[in-house]
C-alpha cells in the first residue's frame, strides 16, 4: 500500500508542495474578503478512513463541506470544511449581508462554490507547475450537513481501494478584527493509485 512507504523526507514534500499551493489559495482568499489570510504549516496525517470525521473535530459538528474532485494527471479529492459560524462570517465579507444566522439559498450556496472553486484552483495550478502535471478541480459540490455525513461522499469512493486516507491538512484564519475570524481547513486527499505519481514528481523517490 502506498501510504505505508512513505518516510520523513516524502512527508516533507509533501508538506512543501502543498504549502506552495495554499500560499497561492490564500492569496487568492485574501483578495475575495478584503483581509490577509493566515496560514498553519501544512500537516500531513495518515489515519483510517473511518476516523476522518473524529479528526475533523467529532462526527456531529455542524459543517459546510466542498468538496471537488482532482482530475488531469492525478486522481484525489479536496475538502474544503467551514465551521458553521465561519462560514457565516466569510459570507458576510462577501455578500455584505450582515445576518444574524447562517441561510442557505441559490446565492449563499453559489457564493460559497465559488469560494471553493477559486480557492482549488489557485492551489492546483500551483501545485501543478510544481510537479509539471496539469491539475484541474471538477465542479464543485456542497454540504451543510454534520461533519460525518459531509465527509462521506469523499470517503466512499477512497475506501473502495484503501482502509487509509492520507490528509494533506492546511489550516487558514482571514482575520477583519479579533472576535471575527474565518477558520477553515483545506483537506488534499491523493487517490493512492496516484500518490506514487505526486511523489516522483517532486523528487520523492531520488
Amino acid at each position: 500500500m502506498p501510504f505505508l512507504k512513505l518516510n520523513n523526507v516524502q512527508m516533507d514534500i509533501l508538506k512543501e508542495t502543498s504549502n506552495i499551493g495554499m500560499g497561492h489559495a490564500a492569496t487568492a482568499l485574501s483578495q475575495m474578503i478584503g483581509h490577509p489570510v493566515k496560514l498553519r504549516v501544512p500537516h500531513v496525517t495518515i489515519t483510517k478512513i473511518s476516523q476522518v470525521p473524529e479528526y475533523l473535530g467529532g462526527a456531529e459538528k455542524m459543517m459546510v463541506g466542498i468538496t471537488l474532485q482532482v482530475l488531469g494527471d492525478a486522481r484525489g479529492s479536496i475538502m474544503l470544511l467551514f465551521p458553521q459560524e465561519s462560514a457565516h462570517r466569510l459570507l458576510c465579507n462577501l455578500t455584505g449581508d450582515q445576518g444574524k444566522v447562517l441561510i442557505m439559498n441559490e446565492v449563499t450556496i453559489s457564493a460559497l462554490k465559488e469560494v471553493g472553486n477559486i480557492l482549488s484552483s489557485a492551489y492546483l495550478s500551483a501545485l501543478g507547475s510544481m510537479l509539471h502535471k496539469t491539475l484541474i478541480p471538477s465542479v464543485p459540490l456542497l454540504a451543510y450537513d454534520m461533519a460525518g455525513a459531509v465527509v462521506d461522499y469523499v470517503l466512499i469512493d477512497l475506501s473502495k481501494s484503501s482502509d487509509l486516507a492520507m490528509l494533506v491538512e492546511t489550516d487558514f484564519i482571514g482575520e477583519s478584527s479579533s472576535d471575527l475570524a474565518i477558520k477553515g481547513h483545506f483537506f488534499l486527499i491523493p487517490d493512492p493509485s496516484t500518490l506514487d505519481m505526486f511523489l516522483d514528481a517532486a523528487g520523492g523517490y531520488q
